[in-house]
């Protein structure tokens, strides 16, 4: 009897602050292209019904991502798709998971090394980012006080003029409305084991540099691919930070090479 080929699965996993919601233009455009797709809420994002101020890690806040790789048929992989903090969640998920990924893609994405503290980019990042630069997003500690944990919620002009600069204004109104307060987790993952060669550093990495990005300066994004070698360096021309929405359709394109190449 015949083997049924099964489809090839992308999992993709929004950034700080967002949620499921923000692949609406490229989900169905990858499922058009004959591709099975899930998209997520992590914990406290979208319609997920916890609040970041009882979401004390980046494990839990990661933990609807690892349900689903656990929740996995055996044998099967999956190609996970990570924009802005979601590299994060990759990393971890990569770690715990290597043998149901077939790819790893960083879209304009941190993604850490195995030689520092997950934290480093992230401190690195906070480091070269003058507070300016934040505009209106908001900060505010929660959880008890030796655990120094920070919520951020973006604000109307750090969307508009960081992130969504080069969207269309609809989607930039659907961000004021669907973002809640998330966190970027740096003084637990400060603490956290290093990830390591053989589980994380073993899945292929695929980093998507968009040139125009605000957020996540171009010039960041290659340091970090300096910092930490991958398989592939891909680029979106004049995408913003949120991609997904100002370059739909190219990001479905390189999406497509990935799979092609490592599905």
């Amino acid at each position: 009897m015949a083997e049924v080929k099964r489809q090839k699965h992308f999992i993709l996993v929004h950034g700080a602050c967002h949620g499921a919601w923000s692949w609406y233009k490229l989900k169905p455009r990858l499922e058009s292209a004959g591709y099975h797709v899930t998209a997520i809420d992590l914990a406290a994002s979208g319609i997920n019904m916890n609040a970041i101020q009882g979401v004390y890690s980046m494990y839990e806040y990661t933990k609807p991502l690892l349900e689903v790789l656990a929740s996995l048929p055996s044998g099967e992989k999956v190609i996970l798709v990570g924009h802005s903090l979601g590299g994060l969640n990759l990393a971890l998920a990569m770690d715990k998971f290597p043998e149901k990924i077939s790819a790893g893609v960083f879209l304009t994405a941190f993604m850490p090394d195995t030689a520092h503290q997950p934290s480093f980019v992230l401190e690195q990042y906070c480091e070269r980012t003058p507070a300016e630069a934040w505009l209106d997003t908001q900060f505010a500690p929660y959880g008890r006080p030796e655990q120094s944990l920070m919520s951020m919620f973006f604000g109307p002009q750090f969307l508009k003029f960081k992130l969504y600069q080069l969207s269309p204004t609809e989607d930039l109104e659907l961000a004021k409305v669907m973002i809640r307060p998330g966190s970027l987790f740096v003084s637990d993952l400060s603490k956290a084991d290093k990830f390591s060669n053989e589980r994380y550093g073993c899945v292929p990495r695929v980093y998507v540099v968009c040139n125009e990005d605000e957020g996540i300066p171009e010039k960041f994004q290659r340091w970090m691919i300096e910092n930490f070698e991958v398989n592939d360096v891909m680029e979106i021309k004049d995408a913003d930070h949120m991609a997904m929405f100002s370059k739909p359709q190219e990001v479905c394109n390189c999406l497509s090479k990935i799979a092609q190449k490592y599905g």
